[in-house]
């Protein structure tokens, strides 16, 4: 499969998982105890330091935002444990998460695989048009 396939993968993933957040904690479940402000700041905030580069398609980004995806999926899996109501929605999260993270690993390993491969290709060329 092509670098394209995982970069939408992670996509599908990072927005998913954006917009279920946002829908679980503003709307479909809201917090009694704290103001719903203070929950899409603290669930959904994090998720846009990397927006941009993940966009862009920048690998450093797409290679850090796993650090981000397991937060979210460690914070599914205990939702999943501890709440029998919004057992659902955690499994949704952790379903993004999982489609983030392997999304961005792979995009990541085959985009440096592609450009090593267009580097080796330059190289020969070079090497070639120098002995004659």
């Amino acid at each position: 499969m092509t670098s394209r396939f995982y970069y939408w993968l992670a996509m599908v993933g990072y927005f998913g998982l954006f917009l279920l957040l946002i829908t679980w904690h503003g709307w479909l479940v809201p917090s009694e105890k704290y103001p719903v402000s203070l929950v899409l700041i603290v669930y959904v905030g994090p998720l846009l330091i990397p927006l941009r580069g993940l966009l862009h398609g920048k690998l450093y980004t797409h290679a850090w935002v796993h650090f981000m995806a397991l937060f979210y999926f460690m914070s599914g899996v205990g939702t999943i444990a501890a709440s029998e109501q919004e057992r659902y929605f955690a499994i949704a999260q952790v379903t993004f998460c999982v489609m983030l993270f392997l999304g961005s690993m792979l995009f990541v390993r085959k985009k440096a695989r592609e450009m090593r491969a267009e580097n080796e290709e330059a190289e020969t060329e070079e090497t070639k048009t120098e002995e004659k």
